[in-house]
């Protein structure tokens, strides 16, 4: 097929038209990338969305390997001389690659089998005689001791036998039709069970100590886990389905004749090829697929949740101390700037005796009245609640003089920037372990900006990810952190390397370039300018122009996200209302627009751009240069220390999300220990799944069910309260 075909085919698949998808494969064919595709070529792509166009980029390319691989497939067995019409057009049709492989399975290259070797025996024919199934006069023995041979060690008749069943065994495990419509009974009814593998196992795995659930039904958390326990050695795994069922349906395909001299060889040989070739080799394809699905949902998950995460809003124009909790080894504190920006570092120890404690206080007291300080971060790791403790009766003792307030951040990850290669570019004046301070802080101010220089594996919002598949795990969150980088923008004069190297077009040398030029030449002035930087040219300067802003500069055009191959468009559109001020007219388009009662595909013809064009055009003057995230709600601020203890059920608590997973939410309320919203207490009514109703960061109302104080657990509900995005 080509790519015409496969593009008719994806956009069957995927409900969409097929020009959209033709258009969107040539465009990432010519290299362009996924976000800059969704934004700035609505009119070939008839407005998709970066999920629909990743969905055809993924389709594809699964469609042109497959191609790729029937190519091979019918190459290989023409030159076999066994290529027919009918197998070749089987071939061409299938839009699978397991249906194909079952095709190729008869003619695949095979290593020495029971079969093979009784082929070599000379008993091919024997088996021939035995699949034709006929009332034959003489008995099966005398029948098969015409092929008796000792020198090629058939013995007697029953060794002729049993290399013939052998062969047809093979034969039978091979027929495609077959194993398709074992694999599909073996999905609707078979059984996956676990059991305690030694009595010492882990207790973690004491739900699946004596488990059993239809294969259909397993939710992704449970297969994953399942899988875990079974790699440490914790849990045995079983694939329980009735067999009989099994045998009835090879006997419906392969049996001709009840009569026939040879049934009892048939039958054995049915046996045979299943229990010895088709449940194995069907099993593992089974636990296989069921891996592969289950590492997609986790996968997914933890993409839902980190996009959460960094589009969470920025606190600017906001002075903040960063503490980096710990006991043997001290707290350690530093504060940044509206910028982030770097001022003061200490290394205090409240967690000593009385004099220490109030050493520490005063410096943290002394720095926070020194830089004007509004905000303490605090990780939430070891010595957290301890801190959070000193910092609660700090506050309580500079108000009312001073608002101050405080959080409990996520640090997750801190400890991996403050030993990597860019923490080191960004302070090599200072140790390893006065970084992750810096991060907490800064990861409040600008989470984005922040968690981009870290592995979003390290950064802790998702389920079982260090079980699924890595690559198809790395690859997925990349997509999500440029997803990210690219909807929201970024400054141009101000970005770090970390943040450019993930925006359209830019790699993580042109990133460096841009820091190198802007040090050297002072700050872009318009977006020009770029191609004065070393690596960009005319591609990246397209893919990469229309996400860097330049706040101040010589066109205010280059503070959106409006593309400058759109700039003619949008300088006929604003004289066309007579407006000169795109901060001061810019917001009135639309109303003008609909005053006039003016109809958009006119005037998109009008000013010469596409609709969807014009239409973000006027999206974008309507709060110029406005970021995305401001929209969305802050963070919980707390004064004063909850204590599990205090905890008492039926108190109504606001929180926010820190993990959302296929069975509940985690919510920060306050204390040292999350709370959980079981997916059963998440709304009054069914809930599918919990990504339906909140994501990492919502701020919402809770209400305490249980505290379980000797295990840490704290059981939370969202029932019968509208939760509140605020």
């Amino acid at each position: 097929m080509d790519d015409k075909q496969l593009c008719q085919i994806i956009a069957e698949e995927l409900s969409l038209n097929e020009l959209q998808v033709l258009n969107t494969v040539e465009l990432l064919d010519e290299g362009n990338t996924v976000p800059f595709v969704a934004r700035y070529r609505k009119e070939r792509t008839g407005s998709l969305d970066e999920n629909q166009i990743r969905d055809i980029e993924e389709r594809i390319k699964y469609m042109r390997t497959l191609e790729d691989r029937k190519k091979t497939i019918l190459k290989s067995i023409k030159e076999q001389g066994k290529l027919t019409d009918d197998l070749k057009k089987k071939i061409i049709a299938t839009r699978k690659m397991q249906e194909l492989e079952d095709l190729y399975l008869p003619y695949r290259p095979k290593k020495r089998t029971r079969a093979t070797m009784a082929k070599e025996k000379g008993l091919e024919p024997l088996a021939q005689i035995v699949l034709q199934q006929e009332l034959l006069a003489e008995d099966r023995l005398e029948i098969a001791a015409g092929f008796i041979d000792p020198e090629k060690d058939v013995e007697d008749a029953e060794s002729a036998l049993a290399g013939a069943r052998d062969i047809i065994a093979e034969i039978f495990s091979e027929n495609a039709d077959m194993r398709k419509k074992i694999r599909e009974y073996t999905l609707k009814k078979a059984f996956l069970s676990s059991k305690a593998k030694a009595e010492d196992s882990d207790r973690v795995y004491e739900l699946y100590f004596d488990y059993s659930e239809p294969i259909e039904k397993i939710p992704a958390h449970r297969m994953l886990a399942i899988n875990r326990g079974e790699k440490e050695g914790m849990l045995k795994i079983n694939m329980d389905i009735d067999q009989d069922d099994i045998y009835q349906i090879m006997k419906d395909k392969f049996v001709k004749s009840t009569n026939a001299t040879f049934n009892e060889d048939i039958l054995n040989a049915i046996t045979d090829s299943y229990q010895r070739l088709i449940s194995p080799a069907i099993h593992r394809e089974i636990r296989s697929s069921l891996t592969t699905e289950a590492d997609k949902h986790a996968i997914s998950v933890f993409s839902v949740n980190l996009k959460n995460l960094l589009l969470q809003p920025p606190l600017s124009d906001k002075r903040i101390l960063g503490i980096d909790p710990g006991f043997r080894s001290g707290c350690k504190v530093a504060v940044i700037d509206e910028t982030g920006k770097y001022l003061e570092g200490e290394t205090i120890y409240p967690h000593a005796p009385q004099k220490e404690y109030f050493e520490a206080k005063t410096t943290i007291r002394q720095m926070v009245e020194k830089y004007n300080t509004e905000i303490i971060a605090i990780g939430n790791g070891t010595a957290s609640r301890e801190t959070e403790l000193m910092v609660a009766e700090l506050i309580n003792e500079v108000k009312p003089d001073r608002d101050l307030v405080y959080l409990i951040v996520n640090e997750a990850g801190a400890s991996v920037y403050s030993a990597s290669k860019v923490a080191q570019e960004e302070f090599p004046e200072l140790e390893a372990s006065m970084r992750g301070n810096i991060s907490i802080a800064r990861r409040l101010q600008d989470p984005l900006a922040e968690l981009v220089k870290i592995d979003p594996k390290s950064i802790g919002v998702g389920l079982y990810q260090h079980d699924v598949n890595q690559k198809n795990l790395t690859e997925a969150l990349q997509n999500v952190v440029e997803s990210c980088v690219n909807s929201v923008g970024v400054d141009l004069n101000t970005a770090s390397a970390s943040l450019l190297k993930h925006i359209s077009g830019i790699n993580d040398k042109s990133a460096k370039n841009i820091i190198k030029s802007r040090e050297k030449m002072g700050q872009f002035k318009n977006r020009q300018q770029l191609f004065n930087v070393d690596g960009i040219g005319e591609t990246a300067y397209q893919q990469s122009a229309g996400f860097l802003r330049i706040r101040d500069g010589e066109n205010p055009l280059d503070a959106t996200s409006i593309h400058p191959e759109s700039y003619d468009a949008t300088q006929r559109l604003l004289k066309r209302f007579e407006i000169n001020d795109i901060h001061k007219g810019g917001n009135q388009l639309k109303q003008k627009i609909k005053d006039e009662k003016i109809d958009l595909v006119t005037l998109a013809n009008e000013i010469k751009c596409g609709v969807p064009t014009l239409e973000d055009i006027l999206d974008d003057l309507e709060k110029p240069g406005r970021d995305p995230r401001e929209s969305d709600s802050g963070p919980v601020f707390r004064s004063d220390v909850i204590k599990m203890e205090d905890l008492k059920p039926g108190m109504r608590l606001k929180g926010t999300a820190r993990n959302v997973v296929d069975f509940g939410v985690f919510v920060d309320i306050g204390v040292k220990q999350d709370g959980l919203v079981h997916i059963s207490e998440m709304a009054d009514k069914y809930v599918k799944s919990p990504h339906e109703i909140v994501g990492v960061g919502d701020i919402i109302d809770v209400k305490v069910l249980s505290v379980d104080l000797e295990r840490q657990r704290i059981a939370l509900s969202m029932k019968s309260d509208k939760i509140k995005k605020q």
